[in-house]
């Protein structure tokens, strides 16, 4: 393990619903806990065994330390393990704190170039690249991007980066629109009181044909079924949103389309 000097802690949605609700879904928060899992920090103290890592070196956190080399880990899916410790997931401590030990293997030493507000980032940043290893995003790839929250955007980010052609967001707000618009966004929709079949058909008109791979960034009923509608027969939709546990999506539709439909849970190897 090393001890680290805490620097930069991002506030994820996560953080706030703990607070405020004191639960998503399954986990519940019964004792007081540390918040923060998006974090970066300078290493003080190295346990006898660090040997990649030494005092004054400044790292990004990996918040998801499996506890145990089960089949997960063995395939290389180590986010899924069921034992897994996960900072600021109830009854695991997050790292928004002065000092916080961490497993050294998965603190990442910060390149020079890089600010200990970047590498705090890079948390829900792997978020995005996760979701577009799971969809397939590659070279001249068109991808619709539902919701332009914060993991709307780096889902954006990322999509162009592994080198998506078009790529079209919706949201409610036109500020967060105008912010995909300069990650790299190429058509934006600001969705009013549309059906989840307008929002597809609009989609669908600024790529100029369907998506084949659309990433799903809200959780919200109505953007689910806009993202089955939107989606090329034979692609992908990718579930990022958490939203209620129980939906009604037009689930035959996608079926007799072939559109796979896949989860996301965190990230791993990002």
């Amino acid at each position: 393990e090393v001890l680290l000097r805490m620097h930069s802690v991002g506030i994820c949605g996560s953080d706030v619903h703990y607070w405020q609700h004191g639960r998503i879904g399954d986990f519940v928060v019964k004792d007081p806990m540390v918040l923060g899992h998006e974090a970066s920090g300078t290493v003080v103290k190295v346990g006898s065994g660090v040997t990649h890592l030494k005092p004054g070196d400044r790292v990004a956190i990996e918040p998801g330390v499996p506890r145990e080399v089960d089949e997960f880990c063995k395939t290389g899916r180590y986010n899924l393990s069921p034992t897994i410790f996960f900072c600021a997931t109830p009854p695991d401590d997050g790292n928004l704190c002065r000092y916080y030990k961490h497993s050294a293997s998965y603190c990442y030493k910060l390149p020079d170039n890089v600010t200990f507000e970047e590498g705090a980032l890079i948390e829900p940043l792997s978020v995005g690249i996760h979701a577009c290893r799971r969809a397939g995003v590659t070279l001249g790839s068109k991808v619709f991007v539902s919701g332009s929250g914060p993991i709307g955007l780096v889902n954006v980010l990322v999509a162009k980066m592994m080198g998506a052609a078009a790529v079209v967001i919706t949201d409610l707000s036109s500020s967060r629109l105008q912010k995909a618009k300069e990650v790299g966004a190429d058509f934006t929709i600001q969705v009013k009181n549309e059906t989840p079949q307008e929002v597809a058909s609009k989609v669908e008109s600024l790529l100029g044909c369907k998506p084949e791979i659309t990433v799903e960034c809200t959780g919200v009923q109505a953007c689910i079924q806009a993202g089955i509608y939107a989606t090329r027969s034979g692609g992908t939709l990718v579930l990022v949103g958490l939203g209620p546990e129980m939906v009604t999506v037009p689930i035959v539709n996608a079926a007799v389309r072939e559109v796979d439909i896949r989860g996301i849970f965190r990230y791993c190897n990002t």
